[in-house]
C-alpha cells in the first residue's frame, strides 16, 4: 500500500498515526493507535500505533514517503516567560507562547530576583523566554534578565523577543551562543504600545521546538522515523484554527482531552468593541491545565456539586464511589458514558468561562456603560468540537447550546451558531502539514470536518 503521507500525534497517553493520499484526490486511509510509550522510547508507541495501521487495515507492503509529527508528551512543550509590564510585554509574551502550543510554568515581571531565578532551573523548561520594553524605550531590564538566565547554564534555548535597542549589545556579548543557536533573537514582541507582534515570536518557537525536541525518552531520537517538521499539538490545532478562519470566518475551536482543555479561537472584535483591542492579534488559545476527562478526572470532580451529579446519573453515593474506582476514560456501559459526558460538559463550561470575554457595567459621568472584559467573541461564525470527549460522545453540541443560553452577558453569538464536529479527530494532523501542504490541508478540513 503506498501512502502519501503518515502524521503521528504523539499524545500523553495515546499515540495515533494518521494515513492520507493526496493524489488524485485528497482521501483519509485510515488511522492506528497505541499506548504512548514515554517512559521508556517513544518510538516503540509511534511503531506499534504503524502496526495497528497496518493490521486494522490489512495492509501489505506499506510504503510511506513522508512522516510528520506533533508531540504532547511528556508535559509537551514548557516554557517560562519573562518581560517587563505584566500589561503590555508579559501579556504579549504569554499570547505568542500559548498560540505556538506552549504550556506556560513560570510567568515573571520586571527584574528576576533569585527566587525566580531557582523556580527555572526547577521547572527545567524546554524554551526559556526573555521579551521587555518597547523599541528603544526601557531596555535594561530585558538585558539583565537575559544575562541572568544565560548564567544559570541550563543548557536550555533562549529566545530573545525584546527591546530592538538591546541587539547590537547582545550579537557582541554573546557571540558564541548565538552562533550554536542556544540563544535565539526574534523581532520585538510589543514594539509599540498597544501592539503585539506575535507571529514572528511563535514561528521561532515552532522552530525551536523541533530543533530540540528531547521532552520525553527516545524523542531525540524521533528523527529517524519523523522526516518532515514536528510541533507542539496545541500549536498544530491554532494552526487548523486559522485556516479554519480563512475558509469560515469568525471561528473557535474547542479540544477536550484526557489530561488538558484548550480553546483556541479566531475573531474580529465587533464594531461597537472595536476601539478596546486595537492592537490586539485575533487569535487565542488558553489552556486549562486542571481540566481533562482522564489523567485530571478528579481535579474535574472536585469543581462539580456530587449531589446534583448523583442526581444525574440516577445512582446512589456507593455506586458513584464503585464507578469511579472502575473508572476509564473510554467508556463502556451507559452509566461510565454519562460520566464522561458530564465530566466533558464541566471541563467546556470552566474553559469557556476562562476563554470568552464578558459585559462589564462601569460608570461615568454620562451613567452607566457596558464594556467588554476579555476576548470579544460576539461574531463567531462557526464553533468546532475536537478531541476525544467531543467527538465520539452523542449531542455534545448542546454543550455549547446551553452554555450560551446559562450565560447571556458572555461575549458570544445570541442567535444559533454553527457547530461542526471534528469526526474522524484530523484538526491536529492538518496544523501539522499545513506550513508545506496548504491547499490539501484545506481540502481535508472540507471533506471531513462536517
Amino acid at each position: 500500500m503506498k501512502i502519501d503521507c503518515f502524521i503521528a500525534e504523539i499524545g500523553s497517553t495515546t499515540t495515533i498515526v494518521n494515513a492520507f493520499q493526496f493524489k488524485p484526490e485528497v482521501l483519509f486511509l485510515g488511522r492506528g493507535v497505541s499506548k504512548t510509550t514515554v517512559d521508556t522510547d517513544v518510538r516503540e508507541g509511534l511503531k506499534c500505533a504503524i502496526d495497528n495501521f497496518v493490521l486494522i487495515n490489512k495492509v501489505s507492503n506499506l510504503n510511506y514517503d513522508e512522516m510528520f509529527a506533533s508531540s504532547s508528551a511528556a508535559g509537551g512543550l514548557k516554557m517560562t516567560v519573562s518581560g517587563l509590564v505584566y500589561e503590555m510585554t508579559v501579556k504579549a509574551s504569554k499570547e505568542a507562547a500559548l498560540n505556538a502550543g506552549a504550556n506556560i510554568h513560570h510567568i515573571t515581571s520586571g527584574i528576576l530576583d533569585e527566587v525566580d531565578l531557582e523556580t527555572i532551573i526547577d521547572i527545567k523548561p524546554n524554551i526559556i523566554l526573555v521579551s521587555g520594553g518597547t523599541d528603544y524605550g526601557e531596555k535594561e531590564t530585558a538585558y539583565t534578565n537575559l544575562k541572568k538566565v544565560i548564567s544559570l547554564q541550563l543548557n536550555t534555548p533562549i529566545i530573545y523577543a525584546g527591546n530592538t535597542a538591546n541587539h547590537k549589545r547582545i550579537y557582541k556579548e554573546f557571540e558564541n551562543l548565538l552562533n550554536n543557536k542556544e540563544l535565539r533573537i526574534v523581532e520585538n514582541v510589543y514594539p509599540r504600545v498597544d501592539y503585539m507582534n506575535i507571529q514572528p515570536l511563535r514561528n521561532e518557537i515552532h522552530r525551536t521546538f523541533e530543533e530540540h525536541i528531547i521532552h520525553a525518552k527516545g524523542m531525540e531520537y524521533i528523527k529517524e522515523m519523523v522526516n518532515q517538521s514536528i510541533i507542539p499539538t496545541p500549536g498544530a490545532v491554532m494552526e487548523s484554527t486559522m485556516l479554519l478562519y480563512e475558509i469560515f470566518g469568525n471561528v473557535m475551536t474547542i479540544d477536550v482531552g484526557g489530561a488538558t482543555t484548550d480553546v483556541h479561537s479566531v475573531c474580529e472584535p465587533s464594531d461597537e468593541y472595536r476601539k478596546y483591542y486595537e492592537g490586539n492579534p485575533k487569535e487565542k488559545r488558553t489552556v486549562e491545565g486542571d481540566l481533562g476527562v482522564f489523567v485530571n478526572y478528579k481535579s474535574v470532580l472536585s469543581l462539580m456539586d456530587t449531589e446534583k451529579l448523583l442526581r444525574k446519573l440516577e445512582i446512589d453515593t456507593k455506586a458513584f464511589n464503585d464507578l469511579l474506582q472502575n473508572y476509564n476514560y473510554i467508556p463502556k456501559t451507559n452509566l461510565e458514558t454519562k460520566l464522561v459526558y458530564e465530566l466533558t460538559k464541566k471541563c467546556v463550561f470552566k474553559a469557556l468561562d476562562r476563554h470568552v470575554g464578558d459585559q462589564k457595567k462601569i460608570y461615568t459621568s454620562n451613567g452607566q456603560k457596558m464594556i467588554p472584559e476579555g476576548k470579544d467573541l460576539s461574531q463567531l461564525n462557526l464553533i468546532v468540537l475536537t478531541g476525544g470527549p467531543l467527538i465520539h460522545l452523542e449531542n455534545t453540541e448542546l454543550i455549547i447550546k446551553e452554555y450560551i443560553e446559562q450565560n447571556p452577558s458572555k461575549l458570544l453569538p445570541k442567535n444559533t451558531i454553527r457547530i461542526m464536529k471534528d469526526n474522524e479527530y484530523l484538526l491536529s494532523s492538518i496544523g501539522t502539514i499545513i506550513s508545506k501542504y496548504k491547499e490539501f490541508s484545506k481540502d481535508i478540513i472540507i471533506k471531513y470536518v462536517k
